[in-house]
């Protein structure tokens, strides 16, 4: 028998949006159930068990945020905060409140597919085959292996040919370790290998909140580089 799918508690007062995301969620293999306040969530709470929360901020009534920490105090679910406030100091308010991670409005539906799956693979242990040509997140960065294209929020980052060429075969290959040689292979690169360093370090400034400190593209000391996305 196969295993149920995740359960998923989405809370929002606009009843549009929690429409459209129990649709969504459920065609990609959630079962979802859905709460227009936090008074209603709690109840839900009680008599069933939800294996992630999708919870917007700012509810009337109790917030989403006092809502996370109060959660936070008895629980261990994992819960994604959803909100229209996008300034940096908001997203840390969330994040030490107990979040899980922090999603800001207005967003892509795949963004928020991807950032669920990541958190309950990173909850179970577990790290699931990535098709071909699926989309990696790097932090606020959306990486579209088909289209090469590398998005943000409210931006669209410009690569050039052999970024995203790079990009591309790391994101193919996630966790995995490729070498120099493999990379200037795949990217046709002729002549000394090092001028992979070269496209890894211009690829950084790109991908990175610190490229001084990888924390996506990763260097294996003596073997090459590997991408370690969300």
């Amino acid at each position: 028998m196969s295993a149920a799918p995740p359960h998923i508690l989405v809370v929002d007062d606009d009843g549009r949006l929690r429409d459209l995301l129990r649709r969504y969620l459920t065609e990609n293999g959630f079962r979802v159930s859905t709460a227009a306040d936090a008074a209603e969530a709690r109840a839900k709470l009680e008599s069933l068990a939800f294996d992630l929360l999708v919870l917007d901020v700012m509810m009337p009534g109790e917030s989403g945020l006092d809502l996370t920490q109060d959660l936070r105090r008895t629980g261990v679910v994992p819960i994604l905060l959803l909100t229209a406030m996008a300034e940096t100091e908001d997203r840390i308010n969330g994040l030490e409140r107990g979040a899980d991670d922090y999603l800001s409005k207005p967003f892509e539906p795949r963004e928020l597919l991807l950032r669920i799956r990541t958190i309950l693979r990173r909850i179970n242990g577990a790290a699931p085959a990535r098709a071909a040509g699926a989309p990696v997140l790097l932090g606020g960065l959306l990486f579209d292996a088909e289209r090469l294209e590398l998005r943000g929020p409210d931006r669209t980052v410009r690569l050039t040919e052999a970024e995203a060429a790079l990009l591309r075969a790391l994101a193919q290959n996630p966790g995995a370790t490729l070498s120099r040689d493999d990379l200037a292979q795949r990217l046709d690169l002729t002549g000394n290998p090092r001028t992979v360093d070269v496209q890894v370090t211009r690829l950084r400034r790109k991908i990175e909140p610190d490229p001084r400190f990888p924390r996506y593209l990763q260097t294996v000391r003596g073997k090459g580089y590997a991408l370690l996305p969300d």
